[in-house]
């Protein structure tokens, strides 16, 4: 199947989705307004709490969406093909990772910006923060190790993908540099690179 007619197809399906299935979610289970104030702003101290332009917001959750969507997602396609690779990332996003995503998000924003422990700690008590934490550690430590054998895997059966790699790192980097201290428009700039 031709690449740009799936890239098209899933596109077109992840904005049906938003529309509706994100509409649904925002309107009818957290009440969202545009009224409703947010930390970065309100909390504003150029540290912890920072405005930040939309662009930028949308990079990190269009990376983060699923957590192991855009690192497992081209190994399984790697392994095992497109279609399992494109099912886990597509329909995986929109069911799992975005509504997972989006309500920790909420109900973070409804708490100044807290951690799921910190606002435990305030609805039940708390004890329950510090079980958060560990929780939350130890989740993250096996995710980090679950990442770092997909990656040795695709690095041992595919060695030429390591360079790729190393040059999205210093394009990172550059983009980075332009962006927040040469002033280059964050929008053009992605998209060139």
């Amino acid at each position: 199947m031709n690449a740009l007619f799936i890239m098209i197809l899933t596109f077109a399906g992840y904005l049906i989705m938003y529309k509706l299935y994100g509409r649904y979610i925002g309107k009818k289970i957290f009440n969202l307004t545009r009224e409703a104030g947010v930390p970065a702003v309100e909390m504003e101290d150029g540290t912890d709490y920072v405005p930040t332009q939309k662009e930028v917001i949308f990079g990190h959750h269009f990376t983060s969406i699923a957590g192991t969507g855009p690192i497992v997602g081209p190994a399984v396609a790697i392994i095992w093909g497109w279609v399992p690779a494109l099912i886990w990332v597509f329909v995986g996003s929109i069911f799992m990772g975005a509504i997972h995503d989006f309500g920790a998000l909420i109900i973070s924003m409804r708490n100044q910006g807290k951690s799921i422990a910190d606002y435990t700690a305030k609805y039940v008590n708390n004890r329950t923060r510090f079980f958060f934490f560990l929780i939350v550690f130890l989740e993250l430590w096996i995710l980090i190790a679950v990442f770092g054998l997909v990656i040795a895997i695709v690095f041992s059966m595919y060695p030429q993908s390591v360079f790729p790699i190393w040059c999205e790192i210093a394009i990172a980097v550059w983009l980075g540099h332009a962006v927040y201290k040469q002033g280059k428009g964050i929008m053009t700039w992605s998209i060139i690179e």
